[in-house]
């Protein structure tokens, strides 16, 4: 029965359907309505919903955003206007502007406007406009893989994305093609008034495909901002995926991303989300061996403090023999922070020789932090190696007392600390530039002085 915030969505749809459509693609259109009756059926999911337990989605999705549902052009031009935290990684640089992949021109130094255009990528390899590369041949469409693998998850927060979505980010890798340069995607909040987007993305990689891709979110506007995002991806046989989500926001957003993946045999994923600075957070990652010798490697690191909220779920279903699962993810919370990590590794029957290790750590540098960690593991088959721990604490008061006696300061030790306890995660990264470049940033966060991008001339 719906009776919460569902029903805004709901009156929306019904009332917009025609428009959300008009500016969209048939591919994206022909799931929308599948989606919203499922969506009207379970309505969002309250917090006795074990997934859902430690963020109150109904709350979030109460106020009422605006949508850009007919495709107004946002006058902006991020090249220009924007420099991210990350620069120098020698990356293929594309943006999206609220959840709209951006086309337009960049403005040269001398005032003159060009078309923009990527370095040239490797024969056959796609990235674009969901909605515009629709009509590619089938070898290479979205069509038979969009909401393939969301559509089944029976996610509230998944279908509304679905129903709303008009465009997004689509990235094609063809067979035993290397893509040499990373591919950084800069997904730029930009409103005069408070505004809810709705970002997707479908990641395809056939057979001995490789690909290295850095999300990176922020917000340049002093709004309030609700931004749901899905990305679907799919590692075929003996291919690799890098995937890293960096999220440099600020207090008034609030972020819902769910992250579907699917391995083949013999493929490899490392997926990594670091989270600097946000105001409400909430991130689920449901990846699936669907082919033997396959192997993931997962790492999160937070940092929050004054109110803000991070949540971590994820469920790593082994549904064949021989894969290899590791998670590891680092809080460090502050003030009032609230922090949470529920992770399930799934052991289906059948699935022998499973190597799956689970790792949550966190510290805590108040009374007033707070952190829910619920590592699981739900094992059908005898012959596995399955481990899983977590750990609630403070700074070590030996070391702290250390390092003063050396005439090092409160502060500082605390710093220095929490810095070394955070960079574990960090040095797992393999985009070795991120990874020199995410050591100076985390240590600029823990100094309280990284409120914000370097250079951004939209927040100023």
């Amino acid at each position: 029965m719906i009776m919460g915030s569902e029903q805004q969505y709901i009156d929306l749809y019904k009332q917009c359907r025609g428009i959300i459509c008009e500016h969209s693609s048939d591919v994206m259109n022909a799931v929308r309505d599948e989606a919203f009756e499922r969506f009207v059926a379970s309505g969002f999911p309250t917090r006795k919903v074990e997934r859902y337990k430690y963020t109150d989605i109904q709350k979030l999705f109460e106020p009422d955003y605006g949508l850009n549902l007919n495709r107004l052009q946002i006058p902006v031009d991020p090249y220009n206007a924007f420099r991210c935290d990350v620069p120098n990684l020698s990356t293929s640089l594309y943006f999206v502007v609220n959840d709209v992949f951006y086309r337009g021109e960049r403005k040269e130094e001398r005032g003159e406007r060009i078309p923009h255009t990527n370095p040239k990528l490797p024969e056959g390899v796609i990235i674009g406009s969901l909605k515009e590369l629709s009509s590619h041949p089938l070898t290479s469409s979205p069509s038979h893989l969009y909401n393939n693998l969301a559509g089944k998850a029976n996610d509230a927060v998944t279908d509304l994305n679905t129903m709303l979505a008009q465009d997004g980010l689509y990235v094609y890798v063809p067979k035993n093609v290397k893509v040499d340069r990373a591919i950084q995607v800069i997904n730029i909040l930009r409103s005069d008034v408070d505004l809810m987007v709705n970002r997707r993305v479908l990641i395809v990689l056939e057979e001995g495909a490789e690909l290295k891709m850095l999300f990176c979110d922020h917000a340049a506007d002093d709004r309030n901002f609700l931004a749901t995002q899905v990305i679907e991806a799919y590692v075929g046989e003996n291919a690799s995926l890098d995937l890293y989500c960096l999220e440099e926001t600020h207090a008034k957003n609030v972020r819902v991303s769910n992250v579907y993946i699917d391995q083949q045999a013999n493929s490899r994923v490392n997926h990594n989300v670091i989270t600097l600075h946000n105001g409400t957070t909430r991130n689920k990652l449901d990846l699936t061996f669907s082919g033997e010798g396959a192997e993931c490697q997962c790492y999160g690191c937070v940092i929050a403090d004054k109110q803000q909220h991070v949540d971590n779920n994820t469920l790593i279903t082994h549904k064949v023999p021989h894969c290899i699962s590791n998670e590891l993810y680092k809080y460090v919370l502050d003030d009032k922070a609230v922090g949470a990590f529920a992770g399930r590794v799934l052991v289906e029957h059948g699935a022998q020789k499973t190597t799956s290790q689970m790792t949550n750590q966190n510290l805590t540098a108040t009374k007033e932090a707070r952190m829910f960690t619920q590592p699981m593991l739900e094992i059908y088959a005898d012959d596995v190696k399955c481990a899983h721990g977590s750990t609630v604490g403070q700074l070590n008061d030996a070391a702290l007392f250390y390092m003063r006696q050396r005439g090092i300061s409160l502060q500082e030790a605390k710093m220095l600390l929490q810095n070394a306890f955070i960079n574990e995660v960090i040095d797992h990264m393999q985009l070795e530039p991120l990874r020199d470049r995410l050591h100076y940033l985390v240590e600029k966060r823990f100094r309280g002085e990284l409120n914000k991008c370097e250079g951004c001339k939209l927040c100023k």
